[in-house]
Parts: C-alpha cells; structure tokens; sequence
C-alpha cells in the first residue's frame, strides 16, 4: 500500500515538472508569446515588454564606445537610377539606398536568437550617426506609402540602417575635350560633428557600391566605380570622409548626328559655289550668304547648352574652322568677281585719266579732252554770247586743233585707225587675261578647299581620338 501510494505521488512530481516546463517554453498563451513566427523566442516576455526593457536605460544622446574608440560605421550603397547629367550645371542624380551598419553593445538581447526589424519611429530614440554628402546640391527624403527607411537590430547588438534617397550632387567638370570627354563624378559621405577619434566611416568589403541591372544613361557609360577614404582636416578638427567615383565615358552618338555632320554637310554645300558661273553673281551670293548664316546659328545652338567657360572646347575649334571654311567661300567669290571686273576698272581709270583736270594760262582750270571729245563738242553748238566765254572757247579751239572761226582742223580730227585698233585689240586682251585669272582662282578652289579641310579632320580626329585620350587623368 505504501509503495503504491508513493509511485502516485511520484507520477504527479513529474506531470507538474512537464507541465511547468512546457510553460516556460512556450509561454502562456500565443498572445503572449508574440503569435504566429515567434519560435525562436526563449522567455516569456511580450514584444511590448521586450522593447521597453531594451531601451530602458538607453541614453541616445551618449555614441556607443563612449570615451573609448570610435565606432566605426559600414556603409553600402545601392544605386537605383543614375539620373541625366547637366552640363550648364555641372551636377547629377542619384536614387539610391544608403545602408549603415554599426555596433551598439547597449542594444545587446538574448529573449530572440534572430535579428528583430523595428519600427524606424525607434530611430529617434538611439544613436545615429550624423552622416551626410559634403557635395550635395539638393536632396530629398522619399515617404510613398511610408516613410522609406528600414532598421534591423541583431542579438549582438549591430544595427543596420536603410533609407531611400534622391541625391542631387555637384560634379566639376572638365570640357576641353567635349563631347569626346570623360568625366569623373564623385560621391562623398562625411561626419558633421564628430571627428575621427569618435567615429569612422569605411565602405563595405565586399560590393560596397552596387549598380541596379536597369541603370542606364543617355549620354555616358559607367566605366567603373572606385571607392575611396577622403579625410577632411579643418580649423575644429579631422573628420572622417568616404569617396565614391564614378568614371563616365561620353558616347558622342548624339553630337555626330545633330551637330558634325550637318556642319560638314553645310561646309561641302558652299562649295558648289566654286563651279556656278561667276557671272551668276545673286546665286553665288544667296549660297554663300545663306551657308554662313546656318553655320552661325547652328555653333549658337550648340553652345547655348554649354557652360560659358572661359577655354576652348573641341566642338568649338570644330564650329569655328566650318564657320572660316564656309566664310573663306564667299570671300573667294568676292575674289572673283573683282578679278573678272578688273579690265572694266582698268578702263575707266583711262577715262577718267583723259578728263583730268589742267590749267590754262590764265591759271584757271579746264579739262583736257581727246580730239573725238573736241569734235563732239564742237558739233553741239555755239555757245553762250558771252565774251569771257568766247575767250575761253578761242584758247580751247587753239588747244584742240579747232581754227581761230571754231571750225575743226582736219588733220587733227581725223582719228589713226591703226591706232584704235590697237586699243580694242588691248582691251580684248586685257579682259580675257582677267576672266582666266578668274576661272583659275575658281578652279584652284575646287581642290584647295576640300584638301585643306580633309588635313583638318585628320590632324582634329587624330589629336582628340588618339594623341589626347587620356581617360580619368
């Protein structure tokens, strides 16, 4: 009876210590133990509970490791867009997800052998470092449907930090090779207030700057990203600094098709010129004329969306020598034009030679005129019954050749034929020599132009393609 009666005791020992030790386990009831997933869960606290007994006595004003080493934040970055960049500007942008991660042995737990993802509202209670990009123009917070930011404690007590940002970021540039430049666009992430003895800044070991598969740019290539430290040292002290470069290389795709061919096609078109009549003066005029007004609004057009830099890019040496190509072909008409015009100059300062005025002995001018001119005038009537004009018409037909009556002597007014065929034989010949000088500058034009402009593109392309591609220098 006695050993009956102590196996039921001993078999009621053993359901209560089965009992209470299910209850430790797994807590009283789901509600308690923090419902559906919480297996990992190793005391009976709430979630609520939990919280409130983590950051009892947390103090998010003091960093981690206070008075002794810095706390040393790992950053990764992953970059959703790589928005257009500005040249007028000089600036580009980012969207991009910026993740820190840091030690804090305060907020050490053991209830969960699992990270916990809290609700970013705790941010404000802990420590955070004070990170931002010292070459950032403009930047925005994203809050659709919710505020874009995510933090994560592990049982060790690391704290992952993630939000989503729109960076719009400055990026010097150099032009002198534009639009066959390369570029290097820098990201920087600096410590406002502490200085390196409290807090360091290092990129992550592996893949620290990540690009989404969807990047893309419309002008530019991304050759590479290289990440790097950028210590900064000012009048308060030295603060820590990390640096990503991103390395552009411009694709020139655009500026072949909306601005150098175009200008070639406009340099060959002034060329036509060169094999239109010379006599057609409007129509070599309107083509000239017409090249050069298009080449100047096209060079306004292409450097309206430059900045106003104060050297020379390429695509304005290109724009100026198709401007002085296209300008240099109206001059040459202008050339040619006076060139056929010459014998008609050359014959009127003969003309204006025999009119020259002389003085008679009176000492008061008059003009000398041929023996045909006298004739002529003698031939036009008396003139007025004036007697100083009398006089004058005397010492003019004494001078002339005209009797003392005013009637013509015939020996001088009879013209030599031989010698005015001489003359129109002259003039003749003055006026084919000066058509050929012509025809000749035109047709050394036709093949001096294209020449000397297809040297300038070999020595052009060959200074900007081979001689000065240094990238990233």
């Amino acid at each position: 009876m006695a050993l009956k009666l102590k196996l039921h005791v001993l078999r009621g020992l053993v359901i209560c210590g089965l009992f209470a030790w299910l209850r430790t386990a797994y807590g009283n009831s789901p509600s308690e133990s923090g419902g559906e997933g919480s297996s990992g869960m190793v005391s009976g606290a709430s979630p609520t509970e939990f919280l409130d007994k983590l950051l009892e006595g947390y103090d998010g004003r003091i960093r981690p490791y206070f008075k002794g080493p810095p706390v040393n934040v790992t950053i990764n970055i992953f970059i959703n867009s790589f928005g257009a960049i500005a040249e007028t500007t000089m600036d580009y942008k980012l969207n991009i997800f910026l993740r820190q991660q840091w030690s804090d042995r305060r907020l050490k737990f053991s209830m969960w052998n699992e990270s916990l993802s809290l609700d970013p509202s705790l941010l404000s209670k802990i420590w955070v470092p004070d990170l931002f990009f010292a070459n950032e123009k403009g930047a925005n917070f994203h809050q659709v449907t919710t505020q874009n930011r995510l933090l994560r404690v592990s049982p060790e007590g690391y704290i992952l930090y993630s939000l989503r940002l729109t960076l719009t970021l400055s990026c010097p540039m150099q032009l002198q090779r534009f639009p066959m430049d390369y570029q290097m666009c820098k990201m920087e992430l600096e410590s406002f207030g502490y200085t390196t003895k409290d807090l360091m800044f290092t990129w992550a070991a592996n893949d620290s700057v990540q690009l989404s598969d969807d990047v893309e740019l419309p002008q530019f290539v991304i050759d590479g990203i290289k990440t790097t430290t950028c210590t900064k040292v000012y009048s308060t002290g030295s603060y820590t600094c990390i640096q990503a470069t991103f390395n552009l290389a411009r694709q020139m795709g655009y500026y072949l098709i909306q601005t150098y061919i175009p200008s070639l096609l406009y340099v060959i078109l002034s060329w036509v010129s060169f094999w239109i009549n010379m006599e057609a003066a409007p129509a070599r005029v309107g083509l000239g004329i017409t090249t050069v007004l298009t080449m100047t609004a096209q060079s306004s057009g292409t450097t309206s969306s430059l900045p106003k830099v104060s050297y020379v890019k390429a695509i304005d040496i290109w724009m100026a020598v198709c401007l002085l190509f296209v300008f240099s072909a109206l001059l040459e008409f202008a050339a040619v034009n006076f060139l056929s015009r010459m014998d008609k100059e050359i014959q009127r300062k003969k003309q204006r030679k025999n009119r020259r005025p002389v003085k008679d002995e009176d000492g008061r001018k008059e003009h000398r005129f041929s023996p045909f001119a006298a004739f002529t005038m003698h031939r036009g009537g008396p003139h007025e019954n004036h007697a100083a004009d009398v006089d004058l018409q005397q010492r003019r037909n004494s001078k002339v050749g005209l009797k003392q009556d005013g009637s013509p002597a015939v020996a001088i007014l009879q013209p030599n034929p031989a010698q005015a065929e001489r003359d129109k034989a002259k003039e003749e010949i003055n006026k084919t020599r000066f058509h050929n000088y012509a025809k000749k500058v035109d047709y050394i034009s036709r093949t001096a132009f294209p020449i000397t402009f297809l040297v300038f593109n070999m020595v052009y392309w060959l200074i900007y393609l081979v001689i000065l591609q240094k990238p990233y220098a």
